[in-house]
């Protein structure tokens, strides 16, 4: 993979890298797509599709009732605490209508 690519990639992915690391990723991802490339080659004519890699059925244990921890043991280790709540920064923006 030329470094060019390489630093479109990056710009896209908006990552600052050095001359080294553009060099160093260029050689990884190119190895990385002649392996992908290897994979195309593979003959899958006679594979059944799988909705999953491992046929597994619900591996959850069952659902049981049962004593819930107390809430002053819950909130005891919380950074901050409103009442009987957690309290977290705010992420979202609200808009005004």
């Amino acid at each position: 993979m030329e470094i060019e690519e390489v630093r479109k990639v990056a710009s896209l992915a908006r990552l600052a890298l050095s001359e080294d690391e553009l060099k160093t990723y260029g050689q990884q991802l190119t190895q990385i797509l002649d392996y992908v490339k290897l994979l195309d080659e593979v003959d899958v004519d006679d594979v059944q599709p799988m909705p999953h890699a491992v046929d597994l059925q619900n591996v959850f244990r069952t659902d049981e009732r049962r004593e819930s921890l107390p809430r002053e043991a819950a909130l005891a280790n919380a950074p901050k605490t409103d009442g009987d709540y957690f309290q977290v920064p705010q992420i979202l923006e609200q808009k005004d209508a």
